[in-house]
């Protein structure tokens, strides 16, 4: 559909769970998620509402959509390059030591999932080995895509990474993990928190810099 009061086109998906007005931008366009029973004008009006963010998204998916045209075939694991190969038959997508295999068709979600899975391997080394240097210790761990920040540590040492940090050069995912695991001592960003963090990880403030930079590039 398209909002008489804009030139921006969305679709429209009526969900039981919803229970609010929803709009999602991501590579398939714009999405408004309604409440069952909402009228299509309530997704209009949200439309217009959001008009200017929702621009800001699509220019934001342009530009991740030439990143990734860009990378001819290939994307990023921990600072390398890798080959992306379509195997017919393949269900899942999988890492050998030189490329990726992945599925016919559009093989986003399956790379997604494989990135996943390396994450959580990746973060529970890195917060072993960093928690023992530390003597802290660290008790659940959760990879998602938050949106708003890359990583978390709620009390009692339960951690939360984004699985993109797997696309960012290993060294800054390293300064990530320190990151977290200085606020068991600190959980705070105070200059105590900044000292620790110079004294543990001389490098974070480069690898941060990096990260704040190049945070468009990690995606798929």
């Amino acid at each position: 559909m398209s909002s008489p009061s804009s030139d921006l086109i969305y679709g429209i998906r009526r969900s039981a769970r919803a229970k609010r007005v929803r709009v999602t931008v991501d590579r398939n366009g714009v999405t408004v998620i309604l409440p069952q029973g909402a009228s299509d004008r309530t997704a209009e009006t949200a439309v217009a509402r959001l008009g200017p963010w929702i621009r800001d998204r699509l220019s934001e998916q342009e530009a991740a959509t030439e990143i990734v045209r860009g990378r001819g075939g290939r994307v990023p694991w921990l600072g390398e390059l890798i080959p992306v190969i379509t195997e017919k038959g393949r269900s899942i997508a999988r890492r050998d030591s030189a490329r990726i295999l992945v599925p016919e068709g559009d093989s986003t979600a399956a790379l997604e999932s494989l990135y996943r899975r390396a994450a959580r391997l990746e973060f529970t080394e890195r917060l072993d080995r960093i928690t023992e240097a530390c003597g802290q210790s660290w008790t659940s761990l959760r990879i998602g895509d938050m949106k708003t920040r890359w990583a978390s540590c709620a009390p009692g040492g339960r951690m939360s990474f984004s699985w993109r940090l797997m696309l960012a050069p290993a060294e800054v995912l390293e300064a990530v993990v320190w990151h977290e695991v200085c606020h068991l001592d600190e959980p705070n960003h105070s200059a105590r928190f900044w000292a620790l963090m110079d004294q543990r990880c001389p490098g974070h403030r480069e690898h941060r810099a990096w990260l704040t930079s190049h945070a468009a590039e990690l995606v798929l």
